[in-house]
């Protein structure tokens, strides 16, 4: 009977820590970053499934890792160009970084099933240019799993990106659309 009691207080205990109130961070290994530009040309579309992210429910406190080499176009040619030393010249850029803190995070109950609009500020680091950057984004929190998901614009010249070929190409849109999902973990 002990046991039978035991075993049910480590499945209460591992069931409840599923969220970790402690304020252990949630990570994953598996986010999704898709971007999207529109051209007089066509329309540009790749997704990243490789992107690390970390949640510190205490602090509000999110940091990104964006392998740039993970991005996948429809196309090859594309890949070729997004890749090479031209435009992101990702071999000498490989990672895009993100670390920043939900500035509202009184607002949210990560331990409370709900939809909850966030404002994240931080550093975005990409092709060796640091800017900071404020946007708007979802946190949605069901059954202890927590999901974040944003949805915004960033200028590519403002991270020094441009197809360095000639005249200006209206193959290449000035600005990209980034949407992002992360389904966090207890870690």
């Amino acid at each position: 009977m002990k046991k039978l009691g035991l075993i049910i207080a480590l499945g209460f205990l591992v069931t409840m820590s599923s969220f970790r109130p402690d304020g252990s961070k949630v990570i994953t290994k598996t986010g999704h970053i898709k971007i999207f530009s529109h051209t007089v040309a066509e329309d540009i579309k790749a997704n990243n499934y490789k992107v690390t992210s970390t949640l510190d429910p205490t602090s509000g406190v999110m940091v990104f890792s964006v392998p740039m080499q993970g991005f996948e176009f429809e196309k090859a040619l594309m890949q070729k160009h997004f890749n090479s030393p031209k435009f992101l010249d990702t071999k000498q850029f490989p990672k895009a970084k993100f670390k920043g803190t939900i500035t509202d995070l009184s607002s949210v109950d990560l331990s409370k099933d709900g939809s909850y609009s966030v404002l994240v500020k931080g550093d975005l680091n990409m092709h060796g240019v640091t800017k900071t950057i404020e946007e708007k984004g979802t946190i949605n929190v069901k059954g202890g799993a927590i999901t974040a998901t944003s949805k915004f614009n960033i200028v590519l010249a403002d991270y020094k990106i441009a197809f360095e070929k000639g005249k200006p190409s209206k193959n290449i849109a000035k600005e990209i659309e980034l949407n992002i999902k992360m389904d966090y973990k207890a870690n």
